[in-house]
Parts: C-alpha cells; sequence; structure tokens
C-alpha cells in the first residue's frame, strides 16, 4: 500500500485558473512572519536586542558592581577580573554603570514609542476618515510641529523641569507622534474607500467603532515599523542630551552622560571609560534599524521576495 498524504481541506487550498490546486492559503500575517525568519539581518537584530535587554535588566542581579557609592581609591582603574571594564574617575564600576545605564535608555525608547505610535494612530485616523477641512487644518498642524527641531524643545524642557526617565519618554514620545500620524492618515484614506469600512457604516459603525476595530487594525503594518525607527531615534535623544549634560542625573545613570564623562580621559589613555559605551549606543540603534528595515520589508507586499 502506498502512503498517501493528508488531503487539505477545501479551506486551505486554493485553485489555479484551470480549477488546478496551487497551494494552501496563508493570511497575511504568516507570510509576513515567514518572510522575516527568512531575513538574516533580521534574526541578527533581535538577537542583538534581546541580548541588550538581558544584559541590562537581568545583568545587574547577576553582576553585582559598585554604581552607587564614589570610591576615590578606585578610580580609572583599567579592565581586571575584579572590574571586566574598569572603573571611572569617580571610582564606580564602568560594567555596572553600562547596564544602568542602558535601562534608561532602553525604557525611554520602548515608553516614548508607545506613546508616540498611541497619538499619532488616533490622530491620523481622525484626520484620514474627516477628510476636507478638518483633514488639511491637522495636517497643517503636524507641519508645524515638525518644523521645531525636537532636540531643542526636550532641551528647554530638560533644564525648566529636570529629566526622569518618566519625564524624557513623555517628551519625546509626544513630539513622536507627527510621523505615525502622516503614515496612518495616508492609510486611512486608501483604506476608507474600501468595501468593508463601506459595509460597516452602511451597518451602522459609528466613528469611533470604524477606527477602533477596522481602521487602526488594518494600519498595524506602518505602525508596527515605525514603532521600530522611533526606539532606535529616542535612544540617540537620550544620549545626545546626556552628552550635552541635560540628561538624566545621579542617581541615575544614561549611555550619553557616561559617554560625556568618559571623552574627558580619553587622552590619557582611558579607553574602556568610552568604547565599551558608544559600541553599546551603535548596536542598540542598528539592532532596531535592522529589525524595522526587515518589517518593512516583510509587511509590504511589494517587497516580499518571491
Amino acid at each position: 500500500m502506498t502512503n498517501m498524504a493528508p488531503a487539505l481541506s477545501p479551506l486551505e487550498v486554493t485553485r489555479g485558473p484551470e480549477g488546478g490546486e496551487v497551494g494552501p492559503v496563508q493570511s497575511g500575517w504568516r507570510l509576513a512572519v515567514r518572510e522575516f525568519v527568512r531575513n538574516r539581518l533580521a534574526i541578527l537584530g533581535l538577537a542583538m536586542l534581546a541580548f541588550f535587554v538581558i544584559f541590562c535588566f537581568l545583568g545587574p542581579l547577576i553582576y553585582h558592581g559598585n554604581t552607587v557609592n564614589s570610591n576615590l581609591i578606585s578610580t580609572n582603574l583599567a579592565p581586571s577580573g575584579g572590574h571586566p571594564l574598569g572603573t571611572t574617575n569617580q571610582g564606580f564600576d564602568e560594567l555596572g554603570l553600562l547596564m544602568k545605564g542602558g535601562q534608561a535608555a532602553l525604557e525611554v525608547g520602548f515608553f516614548a514609542a508607545i506613546i508616540g505610535i498611541v497619538i499619532g494612530a488616533i490622530y491620523g485616523s481622525v484626520a484620514g476618515l474627516s477628510g476636507g477641512f478638518i483633514d488639511s487644518v491637522m495636517m497643517r498642524v503636524v507641519d508645524v510641529f515638525l518644523s521645531v527641531p525636537l532636540l531643542f524643545v526636550v532641551l528647554i524642557i530638560a533644564v525648566r523641569y529636570g529629566a526622569s526617565v518618566i519625564g524624557l519618554s513623555v517628551i519625546i514620545g509626544s513630539y513622536f507622534w507627527l510621523v505615525p500620524a502622516r503614515l496612518v492618515r495616508g492609510e486611512v484614506l486608501t483604506l476608507r474607500e474600501r468595501d468593508f469600512v463601506s459595509a460597516a457604516r452602511i451597518a451602522g459603525a459609528g466613528r469611533l467603532r470604524l477606527i477602533r476595530r477596522h481602521l487602526i487594525p488594518n494600519a498595524l503594518g506602518v505602525m508596527i515599523v515605525n514603532v521600530t525607527f522611533n526606539v532606535a531615534d529616542a535612544i540617540l535623544y537620550v544620549a545626545a542630551l546626556g552628552y550635552l549634560g541635560f540628561g538624566l542625573h545621579y542617581p541615575n545613570q544614561d549611555w550619553g552622560d557616561m559617554l560625556s564623562n568618559g571623552i574627558q580621559f580619553m587622552q590619557d589613555g582611558y579607553w574602556w571609560l568610552v568604547y565599551p559605551v558608544g559600541a553599546c549606543i551603535v548596536l542598540v540603534v542598528m539592532a532596531c534599524n535592522l529589525i524595522g528595515d526587515a518589517l518593512r520589508d516583510s509587511l509590504d507586499v511589494r517587497l516580499r521576495r518571491r
């Protein structure tokens, strides 16, 4: 007796132009996941980001370096068994500070991106669905805010009210909604003409239900891609603020502040105060960008590999 493969149900196959079976039907999200997994750079980016999340949040539970009490006897020590990445000019353990500073950078990055995408999705959906004069006015508001440099605004607010993880997240996230708003609005302009939106309107769905149940879910692809890039941008902004001296302050730490302090001692040969933290910033931002590029390629049907 010959072995026969189990037959697919009628719902699991597609038919060719002549009625022949072509293959199993796969949802758009399943195809996107398959395309993402096939991208080696995407897997590399995910692995790098996962490493830094583990390094920053679980690392301190294993490695207990001095990051709180200044020890002037152990200042600027070179890497050794007791201090794998040396110590700072104040006697703090550099490896411990890297973990602590990474926590702040990642927290601000993810919180700011989430705040920005939530505000942007709602704003863009309302503008795109309304259309006409309302849409025009709402988009001009976006253009006005986009003309103001974010770093300038964050500097003013940080100097006036001080910098904290929550504060920086809210400030940066309150600016990051602008680009998502334009992207979601563009998606909504095309989605609102689709048959399923017209059917929902005929069925009596209000504007809020259209946005919540039909428009935003179908614009998730654009939103997910934008989140990854916003995380990278937020981390860079935090690092820039810290480098300029307006970031988080003791007892909090951020990578930009560490880099600013380390640069002062670079000419004395204390390379461990600069290179490790610089590498962390570059690798985390690179990981987010690799993931974002891969998500864009996998979620956009036109960019998928055949």
